[in-house]
């Protein structure tokens, strides 16, 4: 039985960082710039349930969902976007690179399924049984290295789940002026079979990315799992050249938090809007209280 409440959690959890992280970011408090994950929070929750105590997680410079659907700490997350020395990497990883256990995250596009990549066959030949899951967007399939990784993965029949997160937009470049021909066939033409889904509901992604994990580990070989998403929140901290009647829309039809929240009585989810909140701002304001701040 689907247990709404607990995903209703993850999600606002997710949803309640980012947002808090916008609005305090005109404030100086953040050094650098940051990408949010809003409207990608269903990805994040439905695919990282299934991540076991030795798999690895590659993400990218849209990271902070996957990284608290991992199970990452909030407070540590802050201290590290404030430049900290309490943060997760000191302080000097700034938004888009992080290290904590198996979780992984670059800015550089492309470059991450390399690390992907590299990480799987070193699990592969350990023999712990462990996967790797690699997260990409859209706009990284123009990375040539991209091609040469998918070709390596086959071909080494490596033990990886690549989920792409197409949110239909690079930075501010639509994916029909940059990305030609059909993007789950990319991954088919190296032999790795590729489910497609196109959705902002958790329960559909959940039990397809524990199916493809399960073939993962006892197949050892790698799936690809393209979902097709919303950018909810702008690039980074204030950059959206859409129309705003299309944003508008997608916070409207695409929103995967609300999706759950409809599940769930408005005592139920007001009962776990204002913990999550709390949790949230106590998490901020522990870490803004934090000494010091990293060179």
């Amino acid at each position: 039985m689907t247990d709404y409440a607990q995903l209703y959690e993850k999600l606002y959890t997710i949803r309640s960082f980012e947002t808090l992280l916008l609005d305090k970011f005109s404030s100086g408090i953040f050094p650098g710039t940051t990408h949010t994950s809003l409207g990608h929070e269903a990805n994040a929750v439905g695919v990282l349930s299934h991540v076991q105590e030795n798999d690895v997680v590659v993400s990218n410079h849209r990271c902070h969902g996957h990284f608290l659907a991992y199970g990452g700490d909030p407070t540590a997350l802050y201290a590290e976007l404030m430049g900290k020395p309490g943060g997760i990497c000191g302080g000097v990883g700034g938004s888009q690179h992080l290290q904590w256990r198996n979780f992984y995250s670059n800015g550089i596009q492309g470059g991450t399924l390399a690390m992907a990549a590299g990480m799987a066959f070193a699990e592969k030949r350990a023999g712990r049984n462990a996967i790797v899951f690699d997260f990409m967007g859209d706009g990284t399939l123009g990375e040539g290295i991209v091609y040469e990784c998918l070709n390596m993965i086959s071909l080494w029949s490596l033990p990886i789940l690549i989920v792409l997160e197409n949110n239909h937009i690079a930075q501010t470049t639509p994916t029909e002026k940059a990305v030609a021909g059909s993007m789950t066939k990319r991954f088919e033409a190296f032999g790795i079979p590729t489910t497609h889904l196109d959705t902002h509901d958790v329960t559909e992604i959940l039990p397809v990315a524990g199916e493809l994990t399960r073939l993962i580990r006892r197949e050892s070989r790698p799936q690809a799992l393209a979902i097709e998403t919303s950018r909810l929140g702008t690039h980074s901290k204030g950059d959206d050249t859409r129309d705003p009647t299309e944003v508008e829309l997608l916070w409207t039809f695409r929103d995967p938090v609300e999706f759950v929240g409809l599940f769930l009585t408005d005592q139920e989810r007001a009962a776990i809007q204002f913990r999550i909140l709390d949790q949230i701002q106590s998490a901020f304001d522990t870490a803004l209280a934090m000494e010091g701040r990293s060179a």
